[in-house]
């Protein structure tokens, strides 16, 4: 799913609850890690959480599937870029674009996952 089809379906939706759910469905699509892939432990979120690139190609792993989900929106954004262009992305403006009703555990986490980007 691109991020534009995820943003589309999260606007479509009222409710905080239901919000969630589709974030949580999205980290249950994500696709798995392919073997040669360069992984990264992200530092700062509460749950494990990687992200994996080949090339301009990103990936992601989470133990929690809310956090997955986080994973997958931000690899939607960013697969296919090149470091540069990521850098010059407003990460957490567009994250927040979405409404998202996301803890202060959560929302840390995010922090680290887009710190960790944009400084590819």
């Amino acid at each position: 799913m691109t991020y534009e089809q995820m943003k589309n379906l999260l606007s479509m939706l009222e409710s905080p609850a239901d919000k969630l759910e589709a974030v949580m469905d999205f980290g249950a699509h994500l696709p798995p890690v392919p073997s040669g892939a360069v992984c990264s432990e992200i530092t700062g979120c509460a749950s494990r959480v990687e992200i994996c690139r080949v090339g301009n190609n990103f990936f992601g792993r989470a133990d929690s599937s809310l956090v997955r989900g986080i994973v997958a929106i931000l690899i939607a954004l960013v697969d296919g870029k090149t470091p540069a262009e990521i850098k010059k992305m407003d990460l957490m403006a567009e994250f927040s674009s979405l409404n998202l009703a996301l803890g202060a555990g959560r929302l840390s986490g995010l922090n680290s996952m887009i710190s960790f980007l944009q400084n590819l």
